[in-house]
């Protein structure tokens, strides 16, 4: 556990001890915010390796947080806190970009479980793509523009990693067809516009995709 620094958000200083005692113990180095600004702040100052965060707290929530760290393109692994346990609390959680969530009160025991499984999944390289306020993590296939978490197909997510990293190039029809649908025969460039126009509205306002007559599209500002 050597340098690994874990970051406690929540604003029940109890809790905050009790974590703090319990994550010492197991040789992380601790350190804590009471509120959602703070941790924002201090994660920018610098990173830690894991983020504990709290779902309900004064201000700037723990959902906000979440959101805000991946739209900055952040994969660092994060686990919440919540009273609730109702299943529309977990997708909430999940979808805001948590990686996982625990239900208050908890056992000391699986607290710590879930912090090592995290953390050996955090130590894994996360490639993130960028364009704009436009993120997507390649493995996962998440997308976020402006801290909105993008609800993609796949065809749509392996779209859209091709124009990130063709970004402000021109993205052939043929190009898309021969490395998204395979080159398959019964996919025509009119799939491809398909596809093109779903995640255009997907994407929103102000338009990201600009159509290039008789080529393809380029992802351009």
């Amino acid at each position: 556990m050597a340098n690994t620094t874990v970051l406690v958000v929540d604003d029940d200083a109890p809790i905050v001890r009790m974590l703090e005692r319990t994550l010492t113990a197991e040789g992380y180095e601790v350190r804590s915010a009471t509120d959602g600004g703070t941790a924002l702040a201090a994660i920018e100052r610098a990173a830690p390796d894991l983020v504990i965060l709290d779902v309900a707290m004064p201000g700037v929530d723990g959902l906000v947080v979440c959101r805000r760290l991946r739209a900055k393109g952040l994969a660092l692994p994060i686990l919440l806190l919540t009273a609730r346990d109702g299943v529309a609390d977990r997708v909430a959680g999940l979808d805001a970009g948590a990686d996982d969530y625990l239900v208050k009160p908890f056992a000391a025991e699986e607290l710590l479980a879930r912090v090592r499984a995290l953390h050996r999944r955090g130590r894994e390289p996360v490639e993130t793509l960028a364009y704009g306020d436009v993120f997507l993590e390649v493995g996962s296939r998440r997308a976020w523009r402006a801290g909105r978490t993008l609800e993609l197909s796949a065809r749509e997510a392996d779209l859209l990693e091709l124009l990130l990293r063709n970004s402000e190039q021109v993205v052939s029809r043929d190009l898309a067809l021969e490395r998204i649908w395979g080159g398959r025969t019964l996919a025509t460039h009119n799939a491809v516009d398909r596809y093109v126009s779903y995640l255009r509205r997907k994407l929103g306002d102000p338009p990201l995709i600009q159509t290039v007559r008789g080529v393809g599209f380029v992802l351009t500002r």
